[in-house]
């Protein structure tokens, strides 16, 4: 019965002992692959599948079986819908599937205790999976790590919230499914890592972009605690998310959401959402507007990310975190029209910004429009966000440490996209030189400086996982940022300094803080589509 049932869930199973390595788990044995001196085990189930009635339920755990289970083979990635071949980041994935809460594992062939860490893709919370080559963990356990990487629930499937889901849940909760099965996989590998030579104890979570902002979100869920012991964001953001019932920052409250995308789905009920065809719900949702993003519940979030970091009340461990320069040239976000002239420009920063206009158009100048509205996005979404991590995590005593990623190779110099979003993905990942794996349209870091400052950040991202200091044989010291506000600029190699965009953080700070007080969002309506300047008091500390 119980091979009968992995079977039934698409992952394949062997009657016979393999030539490959082998694992057991809590739910049986493994066989994987070795590969280079590595033991590679791929789709590995860690949460029942979520499917019928389990679907926009919190994960179950997955089911036992009997025989060996074949992991050679990366489960299918999470619904999700099409990407532009022509966009940058298109890497479409060779199976999708509503079935798909695995992870992947790469181990040394001889790890013992081990560092481990535990990769969370991004793709806002709508695309992307674990399967995608440039996030091959190879180099990662070449170099003595347990690198785990993970699928979980994207788009409406993952993030949807609805009065009929919080009716049925003991939580009174809903939303926030994808972030349930990040902590269901933390759990797992908490109890299953040690068979393939992990650590339990030492588990660094990792993430850019919205698995950035998944790493931020685990930082102050209160079901996180103790999964993890050192962070790792790329690219994160700490906007406002909306509450289950409440309006607050001007958001709609999730359920009402949730209510008019099944509106639009002509659901009836629960029972009848439950019953759509998954990639129909998906791109219908997403036609109607849903924006996945985690929702205030009052279990998994219970309450806004700046609060929590306000009160310095996240997860106390190490944090490494940072953005690239040119976030938004890759078209990230798209940028407003753009004014005519310098005197139209700067008359809008002053209708719209009052007091702070000047340190703003000092920032930002009417020099260079475009280019002061891409640095005005990559402030407001992620620079500030990044540094406002580091600065609360050092007032509560807490190691934190600051990056820029500003490396323009010759490929991307070439189509003026220097230091876009994600761009530092292939060096952290050691996808530089001539055989790296990348997405089709990626432009292709593959000189020597490339290679060198590729090896620079892998030094530095494995030694943080394995002590919670990022350094390096021969490395320049990363300075914590309590240092001054210090942090290291990867640039043609990797230099720490002090005061990143000066005087960006403080007049962002000042932005954010009357936005809060007034109840409006803080995010990308920033520059010359920014409402006016709130009067309003500050909010206390």
């Amino acid at each position: 019965m119980l091979l009968a049932a992995a079977l039934a869930t698409g992952f394949p199973a062997s009657a016979h002992a393999t030539d490959g390595p082998e694992a057991v788990v809590e739910q049986g044995r493994l066989a994987g692959v070795s590969e280079n001196g590595l033991h590679i085990f791929r789709g590995i189930p860690y949460a029942a599948p979520p499917v019928g009635d389990a679907r926009w339920r919190p994960p179950a755990p997955p089911s036992a079986w009997e025989e060996i289970r074949d992991a050679t083979t990366f489960g299918p990635s999470c619904i999700q819908p099409p990407v532009p071949p022509t966009s940058l980041y298109f890497d479409p994935p060779e199976t999708v599937s509503e079935d798909c809460l695995t992870l992947n594992i790469w181990a040394p062939e001889d790890a013992a205790d081990a560092p481990v860490i535990v990769w969370i893709h991004g793709g806002s919370l709508r695309i992307g999976g674990s399967a995608e080559p440039m996030y091959d963990g190879a180099n990662f356990a070449e170099r003595g790590i347990v690198f785990v990487s993970i699928n979980y629930r994207l788009g409406a499937l993952g993030w949807l919230a609805h009065p009929e889901l919080s009716a049925e849940s003991p939580h009174a909760a809903s939303g926030n499914y994808g972030l349930l099965d990040q902590i269901a996989a933390l759990r797992w590998t908490r109890d299953n890592i040690a068979a393939f030579g992990g650590d339990p104890g030492n588990v660094t979570i990792m993430g850019e972009s919205a698995g950035a902002l998944s790493v931020t979100y685990l930082m102050v869920s209160p079901l996180a605690r103790g999964l993890f012991h050192k962070a790792i964001a790329q690219s994160t953001n700490t906007r406002a998310v909306p509450e289950l019932r409440r309006t607050v920052y001007g958001l709609t409250p999730a359920e009402e959401t949730g209510a008019a995308i099944a509106s639009a789905l002509g659901a009836a009920d629960l029972a009848a959402l439950r019953a759509m065809d998954a990639e129909r719900l998906m791109m219908t949702a997403l036609m109607a507007g849903f924006r996945p993003e985690g929702t205030i519940d009052g279990w998994a979030l219970t309450e806004q990310a700046v609060e929590t970091f306000d009160a310095g009340r996240q997860a106390p461990v190490p944090l490494l975190t940072g953005f690239t320069e040119g976030e938004m040239r890759a078209g990230l976000v798209p940028l407003p029209a753009i004014p005519t002239d310098a005197a139209s420009y700067e008359a809008e920063i002053v209708r719209r910004y009052g007091d702070l206009a000047p340190e703003f158009l000092r920032l930002y100048p009417s020099s260079d429009i475009r280019e002061s509205m891409m640095a005005t996005l990559r402030d407001a979404v992620f620079g500030w966000a990044s540094e406002y991590l580091v600065d609360r995590h050092s007032a509560a005593g807490l190691p934190a440490y600051l990056y820029l990623f500003d490396h323009c190779d010759p490929a991307a110099r070439e189509r003026a996209i220097c230091a876009f979003h994600a761009s530092e993905l292939p060096f952290v990942f050691g996808q530089t030189g001539p055989e790296a794996s990348l997405p089709p349209n990626w432009p292709r870091p593959d000189g020597a400086d490339e290679i060198a400052l590729s090896s620079a950040m892998m030094d530095y991202w494995v030694s943080f996982a394995r002590t919670g200091v990022p350094s390096g044989e021969g490395r320049p010291d990363w300075p914590a940022y309590a240092a001054d506000q210090a942090y290291m600029r990867f640039a043609g190699e990797p230099v720490p300094e002090t005061n990143l965009f000066p005087g960006m953080f403080e007049m962002q700070e000042d932005l954010v803080r009357h936005r809060r007080a007034s109840g409006q969002q803080w995010f990308v309506n920033v520059g010359v589509m920014a409402p006016m300047m709130p009067d309003a008091q500050e909010p206390g500390p």
